[in-house]
């Protein structure tokens, strides 16, 4: 049975246990980790013996982010080491920095600099692996909402526990869960960032799949904002607003066809309407509305990530 002492420093991530040190002091050879954690080690290793990790988080590696990620190591090199376990035989287990492996393997490189952790059991790996990475890497929703059901349902963790490990609000942490229980196809859009996490959250006041669907098709082919979906649900009118049931204005585009294109991509990321403005200097502004204090928490969460 592990020390409990160990538990509770594990479930506060990876920062409990290494210190943040910059790459240029990593020394080619293992030493012992300052800051009390006994176990811990920094090495050059080479690729070629780590094997992914067993409970990555992850289900999508954007090719795109990747590509970018390769030119900053090859600018940089690997600001922050990646993590791994010892495992017999001489070989390592992944814990977290699969994109900077998979980076530096298209790059051919033979090593990379590693923290060297250890982890008694498959369980404590399990959580470690899986609080890394959320507090770590730019996770999509679904695999956030996966993630938290894991902690859940493998390491019996209460959503409260989730949400204090992770740095979150329970209701954070429940929102995020609430996804999981909408169609396959809709959570795939939310996978793929053809919906937002907003419209999925209104979605999710729908209980007929049908509708549900429907309504999706709606956001991907007539771009349909957050709002326009809840007024939908709610049967309004959409062609009124709040004050005078006057129609809802254009956005003020200056007829600019590449600013239409990203005003489109910005208000199906933020799930609202979204405004640039540009002036004769070449400036501008961008703005982004919001209806309740709940949609503010939801966009600052999106600002945040």
């Amino acid at each position: 049975m592990s020390d409990p002492r160990s538990k509770s420093v594990l479930g506060k991530g990876l920062s409990a246990l290494i210190p943040r040190i910059p790459e240029k002091s990593i020394p080619s050879a293992p030493s012992v980790a300052r800051d009390g954690a006994p176990g811990t080690s920094t090495m050059e290793i080479e690729i070629g013996r780590i094997s992914p990790n067993p409970f990555q988080p992850r289900l999508d590696f954007d090719q795109r982010s990747l590509e970018e990620l390769k030119q900053s190591i090859k600018q940089n090199g690997i600001i922050q080491p990646i993590t791994v376990r010892r495992m017999i035989g001489g070989t390592f287990e992944l814990i977290s920095g699969e994109r900077r492996v998979r980076a530096s393997q298209e790059l051919g490189k033979r090593t990379i600099p590693a923290y060297i952790i250890s982890v008694d059991t498959d369980a404590e790996m399990l959580e470690l692996g899986l609080i890394e990475n959320l507090q770590r890497e730019n996770l999509n929703p679904i695999e956030i909402s996966l993630s938290f059901k894991r902690l859940i349902d493998e390491c019996n963790l209460t959503q409260d526990q989730v949400a204090e490990k992770v740095g979150k609000e329970r209701s954070t942490v429940t929102n995020f869960l609430r996804l999981l229980k909408l169609p396959e196809r809709i959570r795939q859009g939310v996978r793929d960032n053809k919906i937002s996490m907003g419209h999925a959250r209104a979605l999710l006041a729908v209980t007929d799949e049908k509708k549900q669907l429907k309504l999706y098709s709606r956001i991907i082919d007539d771009g349909w904002s957050v709002r326009r979906i809840e007024d939908e649900i709610k049967g309004k009118d959409p062609k009124k607003t709040t004050k005078g049931g006057s129609a809802a204005k254009p956005s003020n585009l200056r007829g600019d066809a590449s600013f239409q294109q990203l005003e489109t991509r910005l208000r199906h990321k933020f799930g609202t309407k979204v405004t640039i403005r540009k002036n004769a200097a070449g400036g501008g502004e961008i703005g982004i509305e919001y209806y309740t204090a709940d949609d503010l928490d939801r966009l600052l969460d999106l600002l945040e990530s």
